[in-house]
């Protein structure tokens, strides 16, 4: 089981970008993902093909499950 935390930026061409954490610390607190983020985007050290990161849009964690079964 694979979790990411997929962060969503809104870029300063009014576009979406997203940048993944691959296992995330647990329990994940929303307070904290949205502090980090506002200081991602005031570095702005991060950017992508949409723009420099802007603003807050978003956070999900995705939890992926994958089961492989033998075929003989």
């Amino acid at each position: 089981m694979a979790k990411t935390l997929e962060l969503e930026f809104g870029t300063e061409f009014g576009k979406t970008a997203r940048l993944s954490v691959e296992n995330p610390k647990e329990p994940i607190d929303g307070s904290v993902v949205k502090a980090a983020m506002e200081e991602m985007i005031a570095s702005g050290v991060f950017t992508s093909t949409n723009g420099n990161f802007a603003s807050v849009k978003g956070a999900r964690v995705i939890d992926r499950n994958v089961t492989e079964y033998e075929i003989v």
